[in-house]
Formats: C-alpha cells, sequence, structure tokens
C-alpha cells in the first residue's frame, strides 16, 4: 500500500469480486482518519461502483485504486488496464417490469452505476494513462 506525505492512499488490487469490499474497507477507513464523516457513504458507493466496473472490465488483472484529498474535498479514482471508456445505460424510469428477475438473468440487470457516481460526485470523469489504461475518478465535496 502506497501513502504520500498528505495520507493520500495508492493501492494495487486485482480484479476480483472481493477487491470491492476491500476498496470499501480502506476508503472507509482513510475517510474516518480525515474526518469527513458526512461524506463516508457516497464515498462508498463511489468506491465501489468504480471497482466493480474496473473489476468487470479487466477479471484477474492488477486494478488501482487512488484516494486523495485536497482543499475542494476527495477524489476517488480506480485504474484498469483497458482502454475502452465505460458505457452507461440511458437514463429512464426504471420499474420493476424493467427488470429481468428470472434466475438466469438475475446479476445482468446492472449498468447504472455511472449515473448513481455522477449523482453523487461534484465533478467525475475519465484520464487516458499515459503508460496505458485509463483512470476513472469523481470528486466529492467536503
Amino acid at each position: 500500500m502506497g501513502m504520500t506525505a498528505r495520507g493520500d492512499l495508492l493501492m494495487p488490487l486485482i480484479g476480483t469480486p472481493s477487491a470491492v469490499g476491500l476498496a470499501r474497507t480502506l476508503v472507509e477507513a482513510r475517510i474516518r482518519n480525515w474526518n469527513y464523516f458526512d461524506i463516508i457513504d457516497n464515498a462508498l458507493l463511489v468506491a465501489s461502483e468504480l471497482v466493480t466496473n474496473a473489476v468487470r472490465q479487466t477479471p484477474h488483472q492488477e486494478i488501482r485504486l487512488q484516494l486523495s484529498r485536497d482543499g475542494h474535498g476527495i477524489v476517488i479514482a480506480v485504474w484498469d488496464a483497458d482502454y475502452a471508456l465505460p458505457q452507461t445505460k440511458p437514463t429512464k424510469e426504471l420499474t420493476l417490469e424493467d427488470l429481468d428477475l428470472s434466475a438466469e438473468a438475475f446479476d445482468d440487470n446492472g449498468g447504472y452505476g455511472l449515473h448513481i457516481v455522477q449523482a453523487l460526485s461534484s465533478k467525475c470523469g475519465v484520464t487516458g494513462d499515459p503508460a496505458g489504461g485509463k483512470w476513472v475518478w469523481s470528486r466529492i465535496r467536503t
């Protein structure tokens, strides 16, 4: 685990489902250490969505979680080696009839996580990494 003098976090993870829980634990501990209690829930949800997307893009490969802070709030960023940009489903009023709740398709109802990230962020985006891959990031104001 890497940390800067300001206590920022840079953590390599392996793209498996367990990476999401580990990322949440690390983000929560750091945000509590910074005394940003009012944004913990939003930050955990954003971190979960970003790590989940990276795991889906690059399963069983290295991903990286970065958490930093400045005078405007915190930035949660997740790197993966895939150059493909994240895709969002079109925004629409979602009803139960829109979901396929059959046992075969129960886990195929996702794709709305980036809308959640956008709603909880003061700013978010994707930045290409010159060394390869991309960083998907979210700024949350404190």
